[in-house]
């Protein structure tokens, strides 16, 4: 240990007051590269701050239908935001409701049917130091336009499928009703009517 070069050893460096070794670890941004394959952007998106963040939390903020983040710092200091500015795709939003299951369908699993692929989505609400997703699954679909079919299965157990739901929209679907609406509306367009 060399005290004037900034060395140190501790026996618990986590719990320490006057050192934290874990606020000197980078902030990271992955992209999917596919085939199982991640690349680390960070340094092209300005995701990689000289800050100890946190909290982070995802959502569409902008409305467009790409997720975008959040971050908090510890020690106070603004929010950073991140938008999200990659090429426009298809997507679509699913939220539910349980009437047999949780009243949020929280542990549903979600298989959507999409121009010859299979994608499954979980519905599990993902949380960071202080932060917490939101209640819904947000799939992208590439080019897509709509989604073929869309299987979930329910934690009670109800399995329930759809056809033939439009992209690019926020949809909300009830444990037991084999149609979806328009998320936020309780009557309006449903699925299987288009």
């Amino acid at each position: 240990m060399n005290e004037e070069l900034g060395e140190f050893w501790l026996r618990n460096p986590w719990q320490q007051d006057d050192h934290n070794l874990s606020s000197f670890e980078r902030n990271r941004l992955l992209l999917n590269a596919g085939s199982g394959r991640f690349l680390d952007i960070s340094h092209l998106t300005s995701a990689d701050v000289d800050s100890d963040s946190r909290g982070v939390v995802a959502g569409d903020f902008t409305g467009n239908g790409m997720p975008d983040l959040i971050v908090r710092s510890v020690g106070g200091g603004p929010l950073k935001v991140f938008q999200n500015r990659w090429p426009q795709k298809r997507w679509l939003r699913v939220s539910l409701r349980g009437t047999k299951s949780n009243s949020l369908g929280l542990g549903a699993k979600l298989k959507f049917e999409v121009a010859g692929r299979t994608l499954w989505r979980e519905l599990y609400p993902h949380c960071s130091y202080q932060s917490q997703l939101a209640s819904e699954v947000h799939v992208g679909l590439g080019d897509a336009v709509r989604i073929d079919a869309l299987t979930i299965y329910w934690p009670s157990g109800t399995v329930q499928e759809l056809k033939h739901i439009p992209a690019d929209q926020h949809i909300e679907i009830t444990e037991g009703i084999d149609r979806w609406q328009p998320f936020g509306t309780r009557r309006g367009r449903t699925g299987n009517d288009q």
